[in-house]
C-alpha cells in the first residue's frame, strides 16, 4: 500500500508541474520577444485556463520511470490521470481521480485484496494534515486542492534563461526556451511577488528538496497563440535523476470526473476512525 501512496504522490507532483507552465490564449504572439517576456506572457495567460489534457513521461527519484495520460479541470478543480510505474522490476498501472471531496486510487486487485474486495482507496484532501495526522501522500496532496498559476514565472528568475531556438512538436511551430534555476534564486526572486504566489512557489521547491533536488533545468516549448506545447523538468539527487515531460493535447474542452462508485471505495478517514475506536 505504501507504494500506492508514493506513485499517487508522484502523480499529483506530475499535475503541480503541469499547472504552474502551461498557458492558454488566442492572440498572435508578436514576431519577436526577449526570453523573459515570452516565458512571463505564457506564464500569464495561464490565469485563463479552466482546463487540459496531457501526457507525461520520464523518471523521477526513488521511483524510476513512469508514463501518464490525465485530463483536468481547474475550474473547478478535478483531474483523471492512468499512470503506468515500474515498481520492483514489474510495470503496474493505476487510476487517479481528483473530485471536490477526496483524491480517488484504484489499486486494483492488490488493494481489492485488502480492502474487503474494494478496489479504490479514498484520501479527503487536506484532511489528515488539518488534525496533525502524518500524510501518507506527504506534502504533495496539500498542492492538489490548488491552482500554482503563479509559479509559473519561475523560469524568468533563470539568469541564463535564452531562447534555444525554433522546432516543431506534433506538427506544431513553437519556440524553445530553457534556462537553470537555483532554488536560492528562486527565492530571492520571491520577495517582489504576492504573498500566495510566495507560499506556493515555496511548497513546490520543498517537495523538489524532500527529493534531493536543489537545482532544475527547465525547457519550456511554446506555441505562437503563447501557449505551453511541452515542458520539461530535470534535476539531480542521491536517490537518482529528475527528468520530466509534459506534452499538452489540449485546452479548455470540457472534463467531466465523478467519484468512483461508493460500493468500491473504502474511504482512509473512515479506515482510520474505526482502527483508533477499535
Amino acid at each position: 500500500m505504501k507504494t500506492m501512496y508514493r506513485r499517487a504522490a508522484v502523480a499529483v507532483l506530475g499535475g503541480a508541474l503541469l499547472c504552474s507552465t502551461a498557458a492558454c490564449g488566442s492572440e498572435p504572439a508578436e514576431a519577436e520577444l526577449t526570453p523573459v517576456a515570452a516565458v512571463q506572457r505564457a506564464a500569464d495567460k495561464n490565469e485563463k485556463l479552466t482546463s487540459m489534457a496531457y501526457t507525461m513521461s520520464g523518471k523521477v527519484p526513488g521511483e524510476g520511470d513512469v508514463e501518464a495520460e490525465a485530463s483536468m479541470s481547474l475550474k473547478p478543480l478535478a483531474m483523471r490521470m492512468t499512470m503506468r510505474m515500474e515498481v520492483e522490476g514489474e510495470r503496474e498501472e493505476m487510476e487517479i481521480r481528483l473530485t471536490s471531496d477526496g483524491l480517488y486510487l484504484n489499486g486494483g486487485e492488490e488493494a481489492a485484496a485488502e480492502m474487503d474486495g474494494k478496489s479504490w482507496l479514498k484520501f479527503p484532501v487536506g484532511a489528515l494534515a488539518e488534525k496533525g495526522g502524518e500524510n501518507p501522500l506527504g506534502g504533495m496532496a496539500g498542492q492538489a486542492d490548488q491552482n500554482p498559476a503563479a509559479e509559473a514565472g519561475s523560469l524568468t528568475a533563470a539568469e541564463d534563461l535564452k531562447k534555444v531556438g525554433d522546432e516543431t512538436i506534433d506538427g506544431v511551430g513553437t519556440a524553445h526556451y530553457s534556462g537553470t534555476l537555483p532554488f536560492d534564486e528562486v527565492r530571492a526572486a520571491l520577495a517582489e511577488k504576492p504573498a500566495a504566489a510566495r507560499e506556493n512557489t515555496e511548497k513546490t521547491l520543498k517537495r523538489y528538496e524532500d527529493m534531493g533536488v536543489d537545482k532544475l533545468t527547465m525547457d519550456m516549448w511554446i506555441d505562437q497563440d503563447d501557449r505551453t506545447k511541452q515542458f520539461r523538468v530535470r534535476g539531480a539527487s542521491d536517490k537518482g535523476p529528475l527528468d520530466l515531460t509534459i506534452k499538452f493535447a489540449g485546452y479548455n474542452k470540457p472534463v467531466e470526473i465523478k467519484a468512483p462508485p461508493a460500493a468500491e471505495v473504502a474511504d482512509l478517514e473512515e479506515m482510520m476512525k474505526e482502527s483508533a475506536a477499535g
